[in-house]
């Protein structure tokens, strides 16, 4: 692994163990084993290796549902709904870590212009990835409308989970309450 590897590792494991905001340089070289200047050198900040982590087990995360929603491809848009729905709220509890650091990621958006930039990157990612997986289609395929439209409704669903997921977990609906919801919004025409 490369000194640059072994920081975002040191960073992401402080993230689990400290949270976004209690973390200090000398924290994350202490977990990594790298030097402190070190950080300035690869990330050119503190903040910086911290949102590159944060994005990184994001990444990660958003990883392991794809292959849930790959397996129902064949499948229409609303079963695909209901695989990565179901693959979100299994892979919750053992997410928790990285989802209350992303949630105090965000929240440090207000007040520092490089996470907010690197927070609309990842979203504006992000809803394009959730569009293209929903449609059955590969994400280049997917138009600035659709990305603007089921894009950012489906990040939103996920990122109302995951936070409802933070403060309650006990709240949070079933899959099948999920898409009844979903439907109540849309009836089938008929």
């Amino acid at each position: 692994m490369s000194q640059r590897d072994d920081l975002l590792a040191g960073a992401r494991k402080c993230l689990v163990e400290k949270g976004y905001g209690k973390t200090t340089a000398r924290d994350i070289a202490a977990a990594s084993g790298a030097h402190l200047a070190s950080i300035g050198y690869h990330f050119g900040s503190k903040d910086n290796l911290m949102n590159a982590a944060v994005l990184e087990a994001s990444s990660e995360w958003g990883d392991s549902f794809q292959a849930a929603v790959d397996a129902s491809r064949s499948q229409e848009p609303e079963q695909r709904m209901r695989a990565l729905l179901g693959s979100v709220f299994a892979s919750l509890p053992e997410e928790r870590d990285l989802l209350v650091a992303s949630v105090q990621a965000f929240a440090q958006a207000e007040f520092d212009e490089g996470v907010r930039e690197a927070l609309a990157r990842g979203i504006a990612e992000g809803r394009r990835e959730l569009a293209a997986m929903i449609l059955g289609v590969e994400p280049d395929e997917v138009d600035p409308g659709t990305v603007a439209g089921l894009g950012s409704l489906v990040y939103n669903l996920i990122a109302g989970y995951v936070i409802q997921f933070v403060v309650d977990p006990e709240a949070l609906p079933t899959v099948d309450q999920a898409m009844d919801g979903l439907r109540a919004l849309v009836p089938a025409s008929g």
